[in-house]
This record gives structure tokens, sequence and C-alpha cells, in this order.
């Protein structure tokens, strides 16, 4: 086959190459964000001056801890929030500017086949007969941190951390909620027996949030 001169209607070699290089700058661009749809899922809004996540793509009432509720088990689940300045996930985490830690429990009737959730530091934040993905939402909806708290005009990011508790755990078995001991468990791996997840949001500055105009979920039973 006779090759196309380098003139009009053609291209070079040099150009073929650079619209390779691009092609696959886009593929692994694609892939990255394939591979990290839980990483990025984490959204942040402003609710009457305090900062709510939800996280649309992850799911933590499956798996290993769905199998102990289907068996009868209270599963208590662990959320920490944290939101820094720096650049994120790919640098320095150091310079945390504030922090949440909340423990859930979690229980399901077999026979209603609903869920029923306790906020541990404070027993009268509870609702019962929940489908799963209520249950998730109530949860993610009651991790909150003060927007007045945080530096204006700097660019922040957020992590929100999500882990099942151990089985025969002893802090599951308390009537209050142990900070420190929150603290040293999202300090460690998680490990075999526990379900995990982890969520980081796309860098941010406080006046980009979008505001919720939404009252903060009031329901106690």
């Amino acid at each position: 086959m006779t090759p196309l001169p380098h003139g009009r209607g053609s291209v070079s070699p040099s150009k073929r190459a650079a619209f390779a290089l691009a092609a696959i700058a886009v593929l692994i661009c694609l892939s990255l964000t394939g591979m990290t749809v839980s990483s990025q899922g984490l959204l942040l809004h402003h609710v009457a001056g305090d900062i709510h996540v939800t996280a649309p793509t992850v799911h933590f009432l499956t798996g290993k801890s769905l199998s102990r509720l289907h068996d009868g088990a209270a599963v208590p689940f662990d959320f920490q929030l944290v939101i820094a300045t720096g650049p994120g996930a790919s640098g320095s985490k150091s310079n945390v500017v504030a922090r949440s830690l909340e423990r859930f429990t979690v229980s399901y009737d077999v026979w209603e086949e609903k869920f029923s959730v306790v906020r541990v530091h404070d027993f009268r934040r509870s609702l019962m007969r929940l489908s799963a993905s209520s249950a998730e939402s109530w949860c993610l909806d009651n991790i909150v941190i003060p927007a007045a708290g945080l530096p204006a005009g700097q660019q922040l990011w957020a992590r929100l951390e999500i882990r099942s508790g151990e089985p025969k755990e002893p802090l599951a078995a308390n009537t209050g909620i142990n900070l420190a001991a929150l603290i040293e468990i999202f300090s460690r791996p998680s490990r075999p027996q526990q379900d995990g997840w982890s969520l980081e949001a796309a860098p941010f500055e406080l006046a980009d949030l979008k505001s919720d105009l939404r009252q903060p979920d009031s329901k106690k039973q």
C-alpha cells in the first residue's frame, strides 16, 4: 500500500503520536474516574449553618454486616467526617480543621424486614421501621460539622470513613460513646471481619457549597 503524502488531508507521524498520547490520557482519566467513584462520591451542602454530607453511590447495609443483621445481631457502624485544608488525598492530610465522630447501632426486624437505628451518644435520636436506604440516609444526615468553625476563602477537602463494628466489640455495649476509642479505631486499618468505606469530596471552598433550605432531620422515636 502506497503511503499517503504528508500534505493536505494526511496526518504526520508526530501528530499521530500526539493524538495517541492524548487518547491514552483520556482513557487513563476515565479509568481513574471509574476507579474512584466511591472515593469521589461524597457531596457536601449547608443545612441551617451546618455542613451535611450525602453519599448516593455508597451503601453500607450490605456484605458481612447485613448477614449479621439478618442473623439477629445489632451491628454498630462508626463514622468519621474530616475537613482539612490542603491538597487532599494526594497530599498532606495533617491540617485537620474539623472532625465529627458518630456511632450508630443498627438492628433488623426479620418479620417486618425493616431496620431500626439508634444514635449511640444520644439515645433519644432513633428511628424504626426503615428501609435500608432510609436507614443509611438517616445516619449520614446526622453526621454534621458546624460551618462557622471552618476557614473562609481557603480550599478545603473532606473525607468520610465508615466502619462496621467488630463482632463482640466491648465498645458496642457501652451506654455512652468514647470519642478517644473511635479516634483510635480510625487510626488503624479495618480488620478482615469489618466492612469499611472511604469517600472523598472534590476540593471546595465554603462559598461554593450549595445551601439547603430544608430543616435538619428532627424526627425522634
